[in-house]
């Protein structure tokens, strides 16, 4: 199941029980266990699909430490995490950042992104991470003066460069993984793409290194070792100026440049949210993990408390405690009761499966 990060597109407010901001690991777990509680929510995120941290950096990297799973990938676990939610059916809200979170008059909170989704709600769980990934900029000359059909950080769909001639900038795994697709066989293919990276050696595993040594063989498809010191833009192409390790320059005229440099993670605009922090981490009580704000909870790698460990077994420890807690302060009147999936006809209900005392 894959959640469509396509970007909103009307200016209602949306209103909902919690909304989560974070899709990494610990922030789908969160969407599951707000879920067993029937809490329903909302879930917001700087990258444009979910998996956070482990797919943005390593997503083919084996973790060990998940409870029960010997060995999995961060991409694995987190297609694992998405069919766990798949049943809450939370809206998602992909590629955006939280830029305002203000609490209202009766309690509920505000939030708005930078693509203008508008949402309302009555509680907040902060799954932040290490703060929101941002694309590593190129730095060049002439680069700030180029349109956004002319330079893509990231991107995803392949199909937006049918029949251009395109620049891939990055030697890493995605990288590779994208100059592959947009060259590959089909109606959506582009007319032509160099790979440029800085060294002659690129980062990925050996699988995709096999897949473009392969692809190489055929046209449509080149590498190039160097690095972009200059771009300029007129009507019908982007001009490259790509200083190479022998101190010459080539010239190249592509239509678009899309830039895989790395993310960075940035806290942004939660420091001017008025939470206690600690070492630009939000401090939190242990017994539900709620801030000093009531109705604002932080899980994961973005808060702190004495004995913190930055795994991410924690963090979903930390999920249970907090959904708890984000009842407590929805419901304070009905107690939520310990129920086990194993058992309870209420969880397989919302689960969608059948019940388990049924004959």
């Amino acid at each position: 199941m894959t959640p469509s990060h396509a970007p909103d597109t009307n200016s209602r407010v949306i209103e909902t029980d919690a909304v989560v901001i974070g899709a990494g690991p610990v922030g789908l777990f969160q969407v599951f266990q707000l879920g067993l509680l029937d809490i329903r929510c909302h879930i917001v995120d700087a990258l444009p699909h979910p998996g956070g941290q482990p797919v943005a950096l390593y997503p083919g990297k084996p973790i060990f430490d998940i409870p029960g799973v010997p060995v999995c990938t961060g991409q694995e676990l987190t297609d694992n995490l998405l069919k766990q939610v798949a049943p809450f059916q939370p809206g998602w809200h992909l590629g955006q950042t939280v830029t305002m979170l203000e609490k209202q008059a009766d309690g509920r909170f505000a939030l708005e992104t930078s693509a203008a989704t508008r949402l309302l709600t009555r509680a907040v769980v902060i799954a932040a991470g290490v703060g929101a990934f941002q694309p590593r900029g190129l730095k060049a000359p002439g680069v700030e003066d180029l349109s956004l059909d002319q330079l893509a950080y990231h991107p995803i769909n392949p199909e937006r460069f049918a029949g251009q001639h395109v620049l891939v900038v990055g030697g890493d795994e995605e990288a590779l993984r994208f100059a592959l697709a947009v060259s590959a066989d089909g109606p959506h293919t582009a007319r032509h793409v160099t790979l440029l990276h800085r060294r002659n050696t690129h980062s990925a595993d050996a699988a995709t290194l096999s897949l473009l040594q392969n692809r190489l063989a055929r046209p449509g498809l080149e590498t190039m070792t160097g690095q972009v010191a200059s771009v300029s833009a007129d009507d019908t192409s982007v001009n490259v100026s790509v200083a190479t390790p022998d101190g010459t320059q080539t010239r190249l005229a592509v239509d678009t440049l899309a830039v895989f440099l790395g993310l960075s993670p940035r806290l942004g605009p939660i420091t001017d949210w008025g939470l206690d922090m600690a070492r630009k981490q939000l401090q939190v009580n242990t017994e539900d993990f709620s801030t000093h704000a009531a109705g604002v909870f932080a899980v994961g790698d973005i808060n702190t408390y004495p004995g913190k460990k930055k795994l991410i077994v924690c963090g979903f420890h930390e999920c249970v405690l907090a959904a708890y807690g984000v009842h407590a302060h929805l419901r304070p009147d009905t107690p939520a009761l310990l129920q086990y999936t194993t058992t309870s006809p209420k969880l397989h209900r919302l689960l969608g499966l059948p019940d388990p005392l049924a004959p």
